[in-house]
């Protein structure tokens, strides 16, 4: 039999996963769904494209690390890149989200992200163009390891890169003092703030953390396939299913839920067909949503 689907599924949700982690993190602590999270994707891919081609016109051509298809430009360029990511969603949110979000409708916010989305992605098309465009052009040859799958090397690192980051952001959530203040907050932010905690802080750190994960998750789309403005908006839905899945403001819940949705939309390109590849995904989240609501990891609000 052949399980190749597994991996393919696996890949594209830690994608999603890592994705939805900022999405659920924005829903749980701020109260608006975030139709601008894509875009940060694409964003943050392109600011590492762009230094990467900065670096590689001041030292010239880099060789790829050993079986890999890139450089150390690109692991320079992806802490960059991750950085000016976090600073866009800072700025949006200093010039437009924060200003909303004192009025106290999460309706008007949630409009303006979808605003924010459009003009983000117009002009990122504006100064890119719409042509695709890639990280490396080098063709890598997939290593059979059984059951009828083949991986490069590239999926493999990028597997390790995606379990480490989710790791070390569970660790963040739930053993340092910013993590416990994002979870204070998420269950009363009022109370949160007559205990003493920095609400404005942690709002930083939700866009900061958002924002680096999304640039990851974008920059993993670009060396798997290629880079295009419309990639972000084309995650926003599954990031949002997994988001929802896994239970709104629960880290594991959201990577948990890219997983399913990835694997579901693989074995449905493999035993369905292609065209089916969303419907798939969602009739799982309808199904789970109609036995647990609140989601795999969602915690019911008192």
């Amino acid at each position: 039999m052949n399980l190749q689907f597994v991996v393919d599924g696996l890949l594209t949700g830690s994608m999603i996963g890592l994705g939805a982690i900022g999405v659920t993190l924005t829903y749980s602590i701020l109260r608006f769904s975030n139709f601008a999270h894509g875009d940060f994707m694409a964003w943050g891919t392109y600011a590492t494209l762009a230094v990467v081609g900065a670096i590689g016109a001041m030292v010239g051509k880099v060789a790829p690390i050993g079986p890999f298809s890139f450089g150390w430009p690109l692991l320079v360029a992806l802490a960059v890149g991750c950085a000016l990511t976090g600073l866009l969603a800072l700025a949006l949110d200093a010039m437009l989200f924060s200003r909303l979000r004192a009025r106290g409708q999460s309706i008007i916010v949630v409009m303006a992200s979808f605003g924010a989305s459009m003009a983000l992605r117009s002009l990122l098309e504006f100064i890119f163009t719409s042509r695709p465009t890639y990280f490396s052009r080098a063709i890598q040859i997939a290593m059979p390891v059984g059951f009828g799958i083949r991986i490069t090397p590239d999926q493999v690192a990028l597997l390790v890169l995606t379990a480490v980051l989710v790791a070390a952001t569970h660790l963040l959530m739930t053993r340092t003092q910013t993590g416990r203040s994002m979870q204070a907050v998420s269950q009363n932010p009022a109370l949160a703030r007559v205990v003493g905690i920095d609400v404005a802080r942690v709002v930083r750190a939700t866009w900061l953390l958002g924002a680096a994960l999304a640039c990851v998750a974008g920059t993993m789309v670009g060396i798997l396939v290629q880079i295009r403005p419309l990639m972000g908006f084309d995650m926003l839905l599954p990031m949002f299913a997994a988001a929802i899945l896994g239970g709104i403001g629960s880290v594991p819940g959201a990577v948990l839920g890219g997983l399913i949705i990835g694997l579901a939309e693989a074995a449905a390109v493999q035993f369905v067909g292609a065209e089916w590849r969303a419907a798939v995904s969602f009739v799982i989240l309808m199904a789970v949503l109609f036995v647990r609501p609140i989601g795999l990891f969602g915690v019911k609000e008192r």
